[in-house]
């Protein structure tokens, strides 16, 4: 088997957004058009909808990066809720991880995962990819959490109020001499008032964790849409994305920003604690900084939906403030293309109904500007036309007729035809856009 360089990528979140496109593109470049490629449900495989969230998964791969993925299904070997599979079937999903030249799994709960795992003895196949740096290995959200020596888990703490403990992990870092427990959703900031960072956990519960980890060991780091990639044939460490990946041990941190390379060895020491305690200054890509951007018109820097929701909604409000109806439909356009961009994201906790909301509002909002200005040229003008052609009518009753016509062609100059017959005077607003018949008023 040959599956080219081995890649052991770890994302803090955003896996299947808009934002990670170019990394993913990136990742798989230099695999075959035939690569294996299989996605690993099994963090998410306790989920009723799991099935709909590999489909997505599934399409947004195909969609956007371009590969086309199976899906190793998730099994219950003690067949609580389904028979338990054969051994053959196990043996079958082992061999097609251990062979694939790109696996993927992301969100869900580490706890299963590891539990899953263990009991399919897949955490062996994965340790002896990244062991032998063998292919592309992509772990993010609930999946990257496992891949220390130690894992949090995440549901029990911050769902369920379980005490926090750390787990036994998959330790793949462990054989890059690096013992550290992998912490994505860094910088999570959802909970508003309440502290959230550090995957939910929140500075007190993780200080506390820290003290019943080893001295040699640390605390790795992902901040959300944001990877940390391990190139395991030339022992090089990139951080990619917005945010940074954090080295903390015993309560202080060292930040290594997005757009940083830095050599596997100089990450050893950052985990051990040795240097000055400063990350190596920043080796930046281009393509580090742009692929971690939405790249829908008019969302440039927004890198999360919430983030396109609520720039795009200023927009708006900018534009009608301005009366600018061109750039409010075009705004109201551009969000329902990013949101149809976000929608194959696995993650559940993303806004797709609260921006459907606000897409909604716009639209609302539209149709009103626009039923007053179908009505506005007869609203407005009627109020000001019914006396000027009564004035008018006087000054032809006197003969005046050179004055009248000049009152004519002077309406004339700003849209309003008028006719005269016997009756009385008609007027008619005429726009190059405007329907026949629309905006009109009878003689007077």
């Amino acid at each position: 088997m040959n599956a080219g360089r081995g890649v052991l990528a770890l994302l803090g979140s955003g896996e299947t957004s808009p934002t990670m496109v170019t990394l993913h593109r990136e990742l798989v470049a230099h695999l075959g058009g035939d690569s294996d490629a299989v996605i690993l449900e099994t963090p998410y495989g306790f989920q009723v909808n799991r099935d709909d969230i590999s489909h997505r998964a599934r399409d947004y791969f195909r969609r956007s990066v371009g590969l086309a993925t199976v899906v190793a299904p998730d099994m219950d070997t003690d067949g609580l809720s389904a028979p338990a599979p054969a051994d053959s079937e196990v043996g079958r999903v082992r061999d097609q991880v251990r062979r694939a030249q790109w696996v993927f799994s992301g969100p869900g709960s580490p706890s299963y995962a590891l539990e899953r795992w263990h009991s399919l003895r897949l955490d062996e196949i994965l340790r002896e990819r990244v062991g032998r740096g063998y292919g592309v290995t992509v772990m993010a959200s609930a999946a990257a959490c496992t891949v220390g020596f130690a894992a949090l888990p995440v549901y029990e703490v911050y769902k369920a109020g379980h005490r926090p403990v750390w787990l036994t992990g998959l330790d793949l870092l462990g054989a890059l001499g690096l013992p550290v427990a992998v912490i994505p959703h860094y910088d999570n900031a959802e909970g508003g008032t309440h502290d959230t960072r550090f995957c939910y956990l929140g500075e007190p519960r993780l200080a506390a964790l820290e003290k019943e980890l080893p001295d040699e060991s640390a605390v790795l780091g992902i901040d959300e849409h944001t990877a940390v990639i391990l190139d395991l044939n030339t022992s090089a460490v990139r951080v990619w994305g917005r945010g940074v990946m954090t080295v903390r041990r015993r309560g202080v941190s060292i930040p290594v920003p997005g757009g940083t390379t830095l050599t596997l060895e100089q990450l050893r020491g950052l985990v051990a604690g040795e240097g000055s305690g400063k990350a190596p200054l920043p080796r930046r890509s281009a393509a580090d900084g742009a692929g971690s951007r939405c790249g829908t018109s008019g969302t440039v820097g927004a890198a999360t939906l919430q983030e396109a929701v609520v720039a795009a909604e200023s927009r708006f409000d900018a534009a009608r403030e301005a009366g600018d109806a061109a750039t409010m439909a075009e705004v109201a356009v551009e969000l329902e293309s990013v949101i149809a961009a976000w929608s194959a994201d696995m993650e559940e906790d993303q806004g797709g109904e609260w921006a459907r909301t606000v897409l909604h509002g716009m639209i609302r909002r539209l149709a009103r500007a626009a039923a007053r200005g179908l009505t506005e040229p007869q609203y407005t003008l009627e109020r000001i036309l019914d006396p000027l052609l009564g004035l008018r009518a006087r000054l032809r009753a006197d003969g005046a007729y050179d004055v009248a016509d000049e009152m004519r062609e002077a309406l004339a100059a700003g849209g309003v035809r008028l006719s005269d017959t016997g009756l009385g005077s008609a007027w008619r607003w005429e726009q190059e856009t405007e329907d026949p018949g629309t905006a009109s008023r009878p003689p007077v």
